[in-house]
């Protein structure tokens, strides 16, 4: 797909570049750009978070993410540029962890295709995550498999029901 750009960023090495994100999916066609950044939060499942690492298999990983930006080409159509960028690595809270930006002539296809691209990157991606707690512990989780359970968690913390 032309218009796609997908990569692994070591931590180590460079930060998730928004602006660079915003640039490409920039066209003076398109009236609409959709960008998701997800950060490293200071929480899960009512445990405080100091960091977290991410490892990602990362042939298997960009081929994933090239599959999805051709699905959401057929579900939005053309025009559309797409960014879809996950760190691997050691991150600090707040550090942006993915970085999803859609670009297209208005802003339904944008905001359809980034919420498309994020939801398969989140569920479908080879990507394991690893929480680094207060404790001193820590454990690994794959994907979203707490996706749901956090969610639940958080609703029920702040007294929302679903």
């Amino acid at each position: 797909m032309e218009g796609l750009h997908v990569a692994v960023v070591e931590r180590e090495r460079a930060a998730l570049d928004v602006a660079a994100a915003l640039d490409f999916v920039s066209d003076p066609h398109f009236g609409g750009i959709a960008t998701f950044i997800g950060r490293v939060r200071d929480h899960n499942v009512g445990r405080r978070v100091t960091g977290i690492s991410y490892d990602l298999f990362v042939p298997l990983a960009l081929n994933q993410f090239r599959a999805i930006g051709e699905r959401a080409l057929a579900e939005v159509g053309a025009p559309l540029k797409l960014w879809i960028v996950h760190a691997k690595g050691q991150l600090a809270i707040g550090d942006p962890a993915v970085v999803v930006a859609a670009g297209t002539p208005h802003r339904d296809e944008a905001f359809r295709a980034c919420r498309l691209a994020i939801e398969a990157v989140k569920h479908e991606a080879p990507i394991w995550k690893q929480e680094h707690y207060v404790d001193g512990d820590s454990a690994w989780s794959e994907g979203c498999s707490l996706c749901e359970e956090d969610r639940a968690h958080t609703h029920a913390a702040h007294g929302h029901a679903h």
